[in-house]
């Protein structure tokens, strides 16, 4: 076992209080911002090296503060631990950790640039009069249209939210507006899918690990061509449901 942790700062090479070149555990981890079972449990999963040993205390350096603080901010972004740890590992074999973070965020910044709009309970059921029940409110839950915390609601996107109150005002039942949008969901994680298989399988899969930097910039190239894709997609296959639905009416129109 470690001896007892002092409060005091441990003493610079010259013998001066602070100087910031070396902690005892405890101070690391207020340093740090993390518990000293944290510290430890870091340790044990190799996320951390081991500290220099002065007889039974171990001294850590600022190159230990700045990995936990790497780690902190790794864990923020939501890598798991054991993605942290492969990181780190790559970033001791002599790879660049900013171009895989990179990479990373390229992956794994939001596509989506809706804004999110909250309100209460009652303000979302005034939108939609005699329409919100206990049982739509679930159905909006588990279709990821709203998160509630306690009489506040928060729709994910105000234009989604808008466009529903436009169909339901036109004589469309919020039900069925809740069972189109989960088709649609199901369809567009389809479309998703594909186009991460084409990436997966024609760019990812012809990079090799010293290219990462190449492949960052082709990511932040395709982001918006796949978005242009599908919008132009969906924008052209309405105009074509519109032209059959109205030949259709005019049909049942015309006829004698």
């Amino acid at each position: 076992m470690l001896a007892p942790v002092s409060d005091e700062p441990t003493e610079d090479q010259d013998g001066h209080p602070g100087g910031g070149r070396e902690y005892r555990i405890g101070e690391l981890a207020n340093a740090a911002g993390v518990p000293v079972r944290t510290l430890r449990y870091y340790q044990e999963r190799k996320l951390l090296p081991p500290p220099r040993r002065e007889g039974r205390i171990g001294l850590y350096s600022e190159d230990h503060l700045a990995r936990l603080r790497m780690i902190g901010n790794l864990l923020d972004r939501g890598h798991t631990l054991e993605g942290i740890r492969e990181l780190l590992s790559a970033w001791e074999q002599g790879r660049d950790i900013g171009t895989v973070l990179g990479v990373e965020k390229a992956v794994t910044t939001p596509w989506s640039q809706e804004v999110p709009v909250t309100m209460t309970l009652d303000e979302l059921a005034a939108l939609f009069p005699g329409q919100v029940d206990p049982k739509s409110v679930e159905r909006a839950i588990a279709l990821g249209h709203i998160e509630v915390d306690g009489d506040r609601v928060t729709h994910w996107s105000r234009r989604q939210l808008d466009a529903t109150v436009t169909l339901v005002q036109a004589g469309v039942p919020l039900e069925e507006v809740l069972s189109a949008g989960q088709e649609l969901q199901r369809s567009m994680d389809d479309l998703a899918a594909m186009f991460i298989r084409l990436i997966a399988t024609h760019v990812v899969g012809r990079i090799d690990d010293q290219d990462l930097g190449e492949l960052t910039e082709v990511l932040a190239r395709l982001r918006p061509g796949a978005q242009v894709t599908v919008e132009a997609g969906f924008a052209r296959a309405m105009d074509r449901q519109v032209r059959a639905a109205i030949d259709q009416l005019l049909g049942r129109l015309t006829a004698p």
